[in-house]
């Protein structure tokens, strides 16, 4: 079995080489921009593109001193959005035209089955382009596969990168999955995932940490001029702060839910409405901030089955006698008038997730056997006398 994976580093060109690429960048986003002009008439195909490439390089003589796959590459992409923007459409969404590509914008180009070459001299790795030459490039880990395509990519920060999108043979096994091997992941603000387990993970919350100088990055680019090169500085260093930012998002994102992949072969979580969540102004900078949907995403790929349940009642909901108990935000410990459970929110939450996902399975029976045996040996009693010290510890005693 073929799998198509892609592999991503950092390039690393010398100043001749940065100024090929960034020409590079900018006809790709002329030759676009000519394909857009073209597309207010109506549809155009793949192929029509191409022919008005083949007239534009008769009489733009210069474009020959660019390798013709990567141009070629460009009608590719037009076609894609166009497909996209008609299922748009045709789904009832309110669609307009394409429009023209902006300097600051476009920022790849794409060389495909051809015009590219990965040697290996000494210790350096050195990816060839056509029309650019060796760039060096830090492979840091093997590529397994032969290389189809090299996406070559300029962040705002100012840093080049190379995806390599590869065919991998791979032998076809289908996964094992128990579920004995089950959890419920809650997501949230104070903590940023609570499963069933009892684990709790605090929420990084990267963009409050660096929110003041994110703040006076941003004044100091309103303070310069427009057009200015002091202004671009300030750009490229507010542009920075936030890829430091992102970067931090990404990384703790991936390590938790390469966590979750490997201790369980299923994984429940609540599917969430977040555009309905942001509508909420004092809490939409803190859940754009979380980024639960990356998470969830992450998670999608990496785990052996990962499956989204209706997040209704699940706060509400006592898990062991399913009595409602309603709360505020404010309130962070679950107590329950009918069973006396006393129990921190998000852990209640996240086993009403746990329990929601074995019924779509017909395993609700099983629950007693997946849940820890710390929390089925606990007593009332006991359950209170931990959640009374949890409160004193965390200034929860009113």
């Amino acid at each position: 079995m073929t799998n198509i994976r892609n592999y991503k580093f950092r390039l690393y060109p010398n100043d001749s080489q940065q100024n090929k690429l960034q020409n590079n960048l900018a006809v790709c986003r002329w030759v676009y921009n000519k394909f857009v002009e073209q597309t207010k008439n109506g549809f155009l195909s793949r192929n029509d593109m191409n022919y008005i490439l083949t007239e534009l390089k008769q009489s733009e003589s210069w474009l020959y001193q660019y390798h013709s796959k990567m141009l070629q590459m460009v009608s590719t992409q037009i076609e894609g959005s166009e497909k996209a923007l008609i299922e748009l459409a045709k789904k009832g969404h309110k669609t307009g035209q394409l429009r023209f590509a902006r300097y600051r914008d476009y920022r790849t180009f794409t060389y495909n089955q051809s015009g590219y070459k990965l040697e290996t001299h000494g210790d350096k790795t050195l990816l060839h382009l056509s029309k650019i030459g060796y760039v060096e490039i830090r492979r840091h880990r093997e590529i397994p596969g032969i290389i189809k395509q090299v996406i070559v990519t300029k962040s705002k920060s100012g840093k080049w990168f190379a995806c390599l999108t590869c065919d991998v043979s791979e032998p076809l096994t289908i996964p094992k999955i128990s579920f004995a091997k089950a959890v419920g992941i809650d997501v949230g603000i104070k903590s940023f995932a609570y499963d069933s387990n009892g684990h709790s993970t605090p929420n990084p919350l990267n963009l409050k940490k660096m929110l003041k100088p994110l703040v006076r990055a941003q004044r100091k680019v309103s303070r310069r001029k427009k057009g200015s090169n002091n202004r671009l500085k300030a750009i490229l260093h507010m542009q920075r702060i936030h890829e430091k930012i992102a970067n931090r998002r990404k990384d703790s994102q991936h390590k938790l839910s390469a966590a979750y992949a490997k201790n369980n072969d299923v994984v429940f979580a609540e599917d969430l409405k977040i555009p309905n969540m942001v509508k909420n102004h004092k809490l939409a900078r803190s859940i754009m901030d979380s980024s639960w949907g990356a998470f969830l995403q992450k998670l999608e790929y990496k785990c052996k089955l990962l499956v989204k349940v209706s997040p209704r009642n699940t706060t509400i909901d006592c898990f062991r006698c399913g009595n409602k108990v309603p709360k505020s935000l404010a309130v962070r410990i679950h107590r329950c008038d009918k069973c006396n459970l006393v129990i921190d929110r998000d852990y209640n939450a996240s086993i009403n997730i746990l329990k929601k996902g074995l019924e779509m399975f017909n395993l609700s029976a099983k629950i007693d056997s997946i849940l820890p045996q710390e929390l089925r040996e606990l007593t009332r009693v006991e359950i209170s006398m931990r959640s009374r010290k949890h409160e004193e510890a965390t200034g929860l005693v009113r």
